[in-house]
C-alpha cells in the first residue's frame, strides 16, 4: 500500500494531510478503547522492534507515529553493513524504553516502500513523526553519531509534536495484543463518500459532504480538515496559474490577487511563501481587506495542520503584525 501521509520534501501533500488526520483519529480511538477495557497501553520490550511490510505500513508506522516517533530501518539480507547497523538500532530502541520504536523493512520484499521513500542505497534510516517522514542517515555511521541523531529526533518529536513516547512493561511477554477496532462512527459513511469525492476531483461534492457532517457534529476534526482541503482545491481548480501570479506581482495592494496567489503557493507546496504573502498582506491592509487576508491565512493553517512548525512560526508572525 502507498504511504499516503508522508511528506518527503517538506512541502504540503493534501492527500498526506488528510491521511495524517485519519491516522491520528484512529490512534486516538484505539487508545480510548484500550483505556475503556482497562488496559494501560504498555508494550513489552519486544514490541519496540517490529517488522513492517507494505500491507501493514499504515497501521504499524503511520498510525503509530501520532503517539511515538517511528524509526524505519531499510535493510536486506545481502547487505553486509545492515548486519551491523540493524542490531545496533534494535539495542538503542530497547534502551530508549519507548521514546521511539524501530520498524524494519526488508527492501527486497517491499519494493514499493523503497520507491516511495526514494531510497537509492541501503542501509537507509528514516523517521516518521506525526505522519511526516524525514531522512535520518544513509549507510554505516559511528554509534555515537547514531545516538546523537536519535536523541535529536526524540527531542524534536516531544517539543514540536508533544510525543513523549509509549509505556513499556518489562514484565510483559511478546508483542502487545492489538487493540480492538473502534466501532464505526455515526458519520463514517458520509466521511468515506467525501473522501471518494476528493479522490475523484469532485470538490463541490466533497465540500457539501463535509458540511453535512459538520452540520450535525461541528467538532468533527476529520470533517473540518477535509472541508479545508476541498475548499482550497475547489478554489484553484481551473485557474490560470501564470495569470494569477502575474496579477499578484503587478497588483501588490490587490488583496484578492494576493489571496489567490497564496492558494496556489500552498497547493504547489510553497508553504512559507503562502503564509508569508498573507502575513504581509495583513500587515499592509486594514478593515475588511485585512480581515479577508487574515481569515484566508487561518484557513490555510487548517489545511497544513496545527502541529506543523511552519504554522507555529506563521501564527507568531501574524500576531506581531496584528498587535
Amino acid at each position: 500500500m502507498q504511504p499516503r501521509n508522508m511528506s518527503m520534501s517538506g512541502v504540503v501533500d493534501l492527500a498526506a494531510v488528510k491521511a495524517a488526520g485519519e491516522a491520528r483519529q484512529k490512534a486516538e480511538q484505539a487508545r480510548a478503547e484500550a483505556a475503556r477495557q482497562g488496559g494501560g497501553g504498555a508494550v513489552s520490550p519486544a514490541g519496540l522492534v517490529i517488522d513492517v511490510d507494505e500491507a501493514g505500513f499504515e497501521r504499524d508506522v503511520l498510525q503509530r507515529s501520532v503517539e511515538v516517533p517511528v524509526v524505519i530501518d531499510f535493510w536486506a539480507e545481502w547487505c553486509e553493513p545492515c548486519k551491523q547497523l540493524t542490531p545496533l538500532l534494535e539495542r538503542l530502541a530497547v534502551e530508549a524504553n519507548g521514546r521511539f520504536i524501530l520498524a524494519k523493512v526488508d527492501v527486497d520484499a517491499n519494493q514499493m516502500l523503497m520507491q516511495q521513500f526514494g531510497i537509492q542505497g541501503i542501509p537507509a534510516v528514516f523517521a516518521v513523526v506525526a505522519g511526516q517522514a524525514l531522512p535520518l542517515f544513509q549507510g554505516a555511521a559511528p554509534e555515537q553519531q547514531i545516538r546523537e541523531t536519535l536523541a535529536q529526533l526524540v527531542q524534536v518529536s516531544e517539543e514540536r509534536f508533544g510525543l513523549t513516547g509509549i509505556a513499556v512493561d518489562p514484565d510483559a511477554q511478546g508483542a502487545p495484543a492489538e487493540a480492538a477496532e473502534a466501532p464505526p462512527g455515526p458519520h463514517d459513511a458520509l466521511l468515506e463518500a467525501a473522501a471518494q469525492a476528493l479522490d475523484a476531483n469532485d470538490f463541490g461534492g466533497a465540500v457539501q459532504a463535509y458540511k453535512n457532517v459538520l452540520a450535525d457534529d461541528p467538532s468533527n476534526e476529520e470533517a473540518k480538515l477535509g472541508l479545508a482541503q476541498a475548499e482550497l482545491l475547489a478554489r484553484v481548480q481551473g485557474v490560470d496559474p501564470q495569470q494569477v501570479r502575474k496579477d499578484a506581482a503587478g497588483n501588490p495592494d490587490d488583496v484578492q490577487a494576493q489571496i489567490a496567489a497564496a492558494d496556489l503557493d500552498l497547493v504547489g507546496g510553497h508553504v512559507e511563501d503562502a503564509f508569508g504573502r498573507l502575513v504581509e498582506t495583513v500587515r499592509r491592509t486594514a478593515g475588511a481587506d485585512r480581515e479577508a487576508a487574515r481569515v484566508r491565512l487561518l484557513e490555510l493553517f487548517e489545511v497544513v495542520g496545527a502541529d506543523d512548525p511552519r504554522v507555529t512560526t506563521a501564527r507568531s508572525a501574524l500576531a506581531r503584525v496584528l498587535f
